[in-house]
């Protein structure tokens, strides 16, 4: 039901009812490429907060665009109470969008998502400012975004980035970029991937670097080394 009365006032609705069913479908098809745990289209519609939250989140989007602001703040708080997920009306989703468990994502009002993008739960898309301007992150197309990350800002993540889980992202990201750690930094950027390549979300972000340990084992390597060399120079002397 939810989702034939966002048909109504969703701009896809333009292209007539084919194609808003179509949206559908695609979204229930992401659900099942993205979490192996899906077993049936019924289990998607009753059962993933995710999906329930974008569906609803294009109702109320749908009446933010045409003015009615109250009415489409009210959907966004129902949806928040019935899923956990808070995603404010004004915010801008592309296709294949989801959100895997969900509970606790915060999406701010001018946050912008490209397609193919995959939220994990407890992840922030979170403004800097009080000014009514762009305050929220733009992500680009393919990201993944693991649990509890902090965005925050109003700069762009670029396409095919990784996000690890419990990041602070402070700082705009370049595409193809893995960002780990509080503040986030980038510790690997893969080459551009040709345009007629198939490009899948990459859900492998626990593989994510350990650059603290890293760094660590690099300066006890260094002390190590130091400690040859002044027993080496003691016994000379």
């Amino acid at each position: 039901m939810v989702w034939l009365v966002a048909a109504v006032v969703h701009p896809v609705a333009c292209q007539g009812e084919p194609a808003v069913f179509r949206l559908l479908k695609e979204d229930i098809q992401v659900v099942f490429e993205r979490d192996p745990a899906a077993r049936s289209v019924l289990e998607v519609l009753v059962c993933y907060p995710g999906f329930h939250a974008l569906q609803l989140h294009r109702l109320a989007h749908g009446l933010w665009q045409r003015r009615f602001y109250f009415i489409a703040r009210c959907v966004s708080q129902f949806s928040r109470f019935v899923t956990g997920i808070e995603i404010h009306p004004g915010a801008r989703i592309g296709r294949g969008f989801f959100i895997d468990h969900g509970m606790g994502v915060v999406i701010g009002e001018t946050a912008e998502i490209g397609d193919n993008c995959t939220l994990y739960h407890g992840v922030t898309l979170g403004g800097t400012s009080w000014a009514k301007e762009k305050r929220h992150p733009t992500l680009g197309n393919n990201i993944v975004v693991g649990s509890g990350a902090k965005i925050l800002g109003p700069f762009t993540v670029g396409d095919g980035s990784k996000i690890g889980s419990n990041s602070v992202v402070v700082k705009e990201v370049p595409e193809n970029a893995t960002v780990v750690g509080i503040p986030g930094r980038v510790v690997t950027q893969e080459r551009q991937q040709p345009a007629t390549e198939e490009r899948r979300p990459d859900l492998e972000h626990g593989r994510l670097p350990d650059v603290q340990c890293q760094r660590i084992t690099e300066l006890e390597q260094q002390v190590a080394e130091l400690t040859r060399q002044l027993q080496q120079l003691q016994r000379q002397s």
